[in-house]
This record gives structure tokens, sequence and C-alpha cells, in this order.
């Protein structure tokens, strides 16, 4: 590896110089990557079906959105769905709390942050993810539905990231909902009233989502998707998510 850049380098005189324990650091972190992804896998390989679900850090127990996280989180675990969260504070941990309290699994994908992530105490599976990327992969990578709880810069992220998956056909299409239809009109508004009018998405697009308000419709709207086709991906699918 080292032969490589110092080739590179000799040929492109102008580049910065690099020191070669520069070199060796960034070479030995692609390992460090690998060794998440392979723990992901392996660990989460058997908890489907699942679902993940995402918010801010920075909901008190005490606000009307965690308790309807919660709540939602121990109608998917009954209704037999594994529950993926950040596995932080706020939505993250209503999210676990309420999967721990089902009959299902309550995951959590934590983050290392210098400041707001910590671990909730309701995970039945930990897994704690120095590089984002990398975690991402696995919300996605074994998710039968995302469900969107209101959030943040991290939320919104989240949201961006499986539309823009499913928009280009690098994943499947799975279920999207939006939860809490007061917080998420304004940015819906916007999607339709600018990114369509500037065509820089298509009318269609917005039918990638939906906007429910009640625990159990969200459910219901999981099952009505998977009701003629089962949770497995098929065949295409399985080939999509491997090169995810």
């Amino acid at each position: 590896m080292d032969s490589v850049f110092k080739e590179l380098k000799s040929n492109h005189p102008g580049l910065m110089p690099v020191n070669d324990s520069q070199l060796n650091r960034e070479s030995w972190k692609i390992f460090q990557i690998m060794a998440e992804f392979v723990e992901g896998f392996d660990r989460l390989d058997r908890i489907r079906p699942s679902v993940s679900i995402f918010g801010s850090a920075r909901i008190p127990p005490d606000n009307p959105y965690y308790k309807l996280t919660e709540e939602i989180a121990l109608q998917l675990s009954n209704a037999g769905f594994s529950v993926v969260s950040g596995g932080g504070p706020g939505i993250m941990e209503a999210a676990n709390k309420g999967a721990f309290d089902g009959k299902s699994p309550s995951i959590g994908l934590n983050i290392r942050l210098p400041k707001e992530q910590s671990g909730n105490p309701y995970q039945d599976i930990s897994l704690t993810f120095k590089h984002f990327f990398s975690r991402k992969v696995m919300f996605v990578k074994y998710a039968s539905a995302y469900v969107v709880m209101p959030g943040g810069f991290g939320t919104l992220d989240e949201l961006a990231e499986i539309l823009t998956l499913v928009q280009t056909g690098k994943t499947r299409r799975i279920p999207i909902i939006l939860v809490a239809s007061e917080f998420w009109e304004g940015l819906i508004g916007w999607f339709r009233d600018v990114l369509v009018k500037h065509k820089t998405i298509s009318p269609e697009d917005l039918d990638l989502f939906k906007v429910i308000d009640d625990p159990k419709e969200v459910v219901e709207a999981i099952f009505q998707y998977y009701e003629r086709r089962g949770f497995e991906p098929n065949a295409r699918e399985r080939e999509l998510l491997l090169e995810l």
C-alpha cells in the first residue's frame, strides 16, 4: 500500500507531502471500517422483519412525541417486528423502551459523538459505531419499514437517505412513514411547492412516503404493504441489498 502512495506522489509532485505514519493510519482505518460492517451483518442478520425508527435525541420523556414513539414501538414489537433505533436518548430511547416492553427484540445502533449521544438501557442488542456511513447501512439493510418521528438534522439526514435510495432504485421499496402531521406539514409543503415546481423531484416521488398520526395505523400500513408479497426480499431485492 505504501508503494502505491509513494508512486502516486512521485508522478504528481504537486501533491501535498504525507508522512508514512499518516499513510499507515489511513490504510489501517479500512480494517476498522470493515470490522464495523462484519459485526453489524453478523448480529443483525436474524432480526428480520424489523422496523427502523428515527427521531430527535433532544425530546424529553414528558414530551407527547416521546409517548407516541413508545406506543408505536410497543405495538410494532407485539406485532412481531424487531425495532431498531439509534440507541441514544430522546425519541431513540422511546423506541427502544417501547420495543423492550414488547415481544420482539429492541436493537440500538449507537454512534460515538463528542456530545449528546449516550446509550439507553432498553436494548436487547446493542452495537456501537464510529462511522455514520456504516451505521446508516445497517439501518437500511435489514429494515422492512422506516418510521420517522419529529427530529433535527440527523433525522432529516436519515429520511433523505432512504428517500434517495428508493427513488434511485439503489434499495428496495419499503414503507416510509412520517409520524406527526403537524410537524412535517411545512417540509412536505416545500417538497410539493418548491421541489416539484422546479422539477428537482417528480410529483410521484411524493408517493414514496405516507404521513400517519395514529400508532395503530402505522402498524396497519406496514402490514398492508406486505400483505401480498411477504416480508422477505425477493431475489432482485437481495441483489440490491448486497450492493448498498
